[in-house]
């Protein structure tokens, strides 16, 4: 442990209280002072409800509608009499939003699967050297009104509003929750990787074709095995294999064989409270796969 000196901790102290006072005295000059700069942007700020310093200073965007808005000049009030909420991406006049994908979109390899629901957390994996080409990861994180009325407990809140599954999907839900219903949310939640670029005439990103562009859903471990035609093997897939593999073959001697049994107590009994009949994992629960 370091040794101080007296001196050393009354220098410590002594110093530690006027750097407080002294940064008191700073903050609160600057907090009053009325000639405060701020650092022009380079771009036009967008006009929000709060009054702050930078509408002073330099011209700001103030949203009117969808798309729509218009270019207010600097003023030493910033106040507003009025503003409207308005439902949209809203973005300074030199930028540009539109839509990449969106819900319901088929740009799979697999034709039946489509860009899954709520559009979350967005992540950009650029390829080469520019950003113009990348992966695209979106991340679905539940479903919710006007996916369907049957999301929501109690729909008289949503009575009269149309819901959007079938006009997006192509097709109709059940009128009432059954495994279809469970599985098309367990679909629609998870994420999706896609391909995007803007090397095109537009120079917008868009989606293009290519093997990776892939849903990962909530059914997605369903599939797992779906390749395997061993009925009569047990429900493991190759990576559980491999370690269970790696991991006993150095405890047995040159040679010698072992026979591995897995037991899961109650299973039969356990999985009667899970859906997984309705996708042929029957008699038990699979514990390390999903068919077999």
């Amino acid at each position: 442990m370091s040794q101080f000196s007296r001196r050393q901790i009354l220098i410590f102290f002594a110093g530690s209280a006027g750097a407080v006072l002294l940064g008191n005295k700073i903050i609160n000059s600057f907090i009053s002072s009325k000639e405060t700069k701020i650092t022009s942007l380079g771009f036009t700020p967008v006009r929000l409800p709060h009054p702050l310093a930078i509408y002073q200073q330099q011209t700001n965007f103030l949203p009117t509608g969808i798309a729509q808005g218009e270019v207010v000049n600097v003023s030493a009030d910033v106040k507003l009499s009025k503003y409207n909420v308005i439902d949209d991406v809203v973005v300074p006049p030199e930028y540009e939003r539109y839509v990449i994908v969106s819900w319901g979109d088929r740009v799979f390899p697999n034709k039946d699967d489509y860009f899954g629901y709520n559009n979350d957390f967005t992540g950009f994996i650029p390829l080469g050297e520019t950003n113009d080409v990348g992966y695209l990861w979106v991340n679905h994180e539940y479903v919710s009104f006007p996916f369907s009325t049957l999301v929501v407990d109690d729909s008289s809140d949503v009575k009269g509003l149309p819901d959007a599954f079938e006009s997006v999907i192509g097709w109709a839900l059940p009128s009432s929750r059954n495994i279809e219903v469970e599985g098309e949310f367990l679909y629609n939640q998870g994420g999706s990787i896609v391909r995007i670029s803007r090397q095109n005439t537009s120079k917008r990103f868009a989606v293009v074709e290519d093997a990776k562009n892939r849903r990962i859903h909530g059914l997605s471990g369903l599939g797992i095995n779906s390749q395997r035609n061993d009925d009569d093997k047990p429900a493991i897939y190759a990576y559980a294999q491999k370690l269970l593999q790696e991991n006993l073959q150095r405890m047995l001697e040159p040679g010698e064989k072992i026979t591995v049994t897995i037991i899961l107590p109650e299973g039969r009994s356990l999985a009667v409270r899970t859906s997984n009949s309705a996708f042929g994992v029957v008699e038990g629960l699979s514990l390390l796969g999903t068919t077999g």
